[in-house]
């Protein structure tokens, strides 16, 4: 199916909803009507499809640029920084999906193509001489630096699909790209990790890399950890969803990638983990019975890329003790519903618009752009574990926020100290 048809077709959801049994009351969308609990997927496929179909085939097609509408709010044009935000922030949500591997399911095959799409987008995107050649450097808005940490954070989640399926020429296209974004100074905050998982991303494509980038970020929000799982955005902490948009994530996978070769990451693993899973308890408990959850802090048009961690913590089957996976599926489904399938939450072409719940320009700061608002897609990433996965085949339960305000028991909540183990 061309790609003009599947975004007709994408244009309404397929399926209908209905509330979480054992929640009374409180009208959460949640599992399709008349099916079983594993039908869930299938909104999370569709819902992927609808956010990567334009991203990922325009590029592959060479059509990006002249198809991509750029809704920006600030002072400055950021256009020419907009298309490596899509991409960057796409593949990094749909890289863990894209590591599973085809088969003969209408999922496997969306999958297999998917897969060629990406790979053909890759080689746009990177190729100097490509009418769609995204920009990487930028010392004026030094926005590139950001989106090519998320492109290498998509290399590193997807090793075999990606990494390794790359041709010569571009993987060498690639590396040059990455190496471009060290003429970019990044700020005193969560900046520091961009060039950390850059770093790492030039790592997994075996080519040389700067240890003292991926030390200096690591070491800087050691330094900068406020307590209870939550890192200060530089030296003083923000009231945001920045833990869930960076920190933890990176920090995550550039250990993971690094830890091997650089002391300091496997010194740090073991109290980043214990930090990351209770921020992700943090997070389940945002979500409230109806799939809302605050519209607190900067970048709040990112969406349910609030639930970045939350969902890596499952794709690595890392949950907090008491968080179960069917949970946090059935928290992370209701809350993509409130929020992805509002109303003008994607224009009349599938594009996303400006919004937390439908198009809500006013809501936009001054560095957003259409290209920001892909950080949707981090959601997805529990899609990596297979349908058989307990994530996906247990029944739906109730989160922390449904069970609480339904009369029903629920744990009590307890801070962490650097002294819990």
């Amino acid at each position: 199916m061309n790609l003009r048809k599947r975004l007709r077709r994408l244009v309404n959801p397929p399926v209908s909803v209905r509330s979480v049994p054992g929640v009374a009351g409180s009208g959460a969308r949640h599992v399709p009507a008349g099916g079983p609990w594993s039908r869930d997927r299938d909104y999370w496929v569709h819902v992927l499809e609808r956010i990567a179909s334009p991203v990922v085939g325009n590029l592959a097609a060479g059509t990006l640029r002249a198809s991509m509408p750029v809704e920006q709010s600030g002072r400055h044009d950021r256009q020419g920084v907009a298309h490596l935000e899509a991409f960057g922030r796409t593949l990094a949500g749909i890289a863990p999906w894209l590591e599973l591997e085809p088969d003969d399911t209408a999922e496997g095959r969306l999958r297999a193509e998917f897969r060629d799409l990406v790979r053909r987008a890759l080689i746009n995107a990177v190729d100097p001489s490509s009418r769609d050649s995204l920009k990487f450097a930028d010392a004026v808005l030094k926005q590139p630096l950001v989106d090519a940490a998320y492109l290498a954070q998509a290399l590193v989640r997807a090793p075999r699909a990606l990494t390794a399926a790359l041709d010569a020429q571009t993987r060498a296209h690639l590396v040059t790209a990455f190496e471009t974004t060290r003429v970019i100074q990044p700020n005193l905050s969560n900046w520091l990790l961009f060039p950390a998982m850059v770093e790492a991303g030039l790592a997994v494509l075996g080519a040389r890399w700067d240890p003292l980038r991926v030390e200096y970020g690591l070491r800087q929000h050691d330094q900068w950890y406020a307590g209870d799982g939550a890192y200060g955005d530089g030296p003083e902490f923000h009231w945001d969803y920045y833990n869930s948009y960076v920190m933890h994530p990176m920090m995550i996978d550039v250990i993971d990638t690094c830890r091997s070769h650089l002391s300091i990451a496997e010194q740090m693993a073991a109290r980043v983990d214990r930090r990351a899973r209770r921020y992700a308890a943090v997070l389940e408990r945002l979500v409230a019975p109806d799939g809302t959850f605050p519209p607190i802090g900067r970048s709040i048009t990112y969406r349910v890329g609030a639930f970045q961690l939350l969902s890596q913590m499952a794709l690595r089957r890392s949950l907090p003790d008491g968080v179960s996976a069917a949970q946090v599926r059935s928290a992370l489904t209701a809350a993509m519903h409130r929020s992805l399938d509002a109303p003008g939450t994607f224009d009349a072409n599938g594009w996303l618009q400006i919004g937390l719940c439908g198009h809500q320009p006013a809501t936009a700061e001054n560095y957003i752009t259409t290209g920001s608002l892909y950080m949707c897609a981090l959601v997805l990433l529990p899609l990596g574990l297979g349908p058989d996965d307990p994530f996906w085949s247990l029944p739906g339960e109730a989160w922390t926020s449904a069970r609480a305000w339904s009369g029903q028991p629920f744990p009590a909540d307890h801070a962490l100290s650097e002294e819990t183990r």
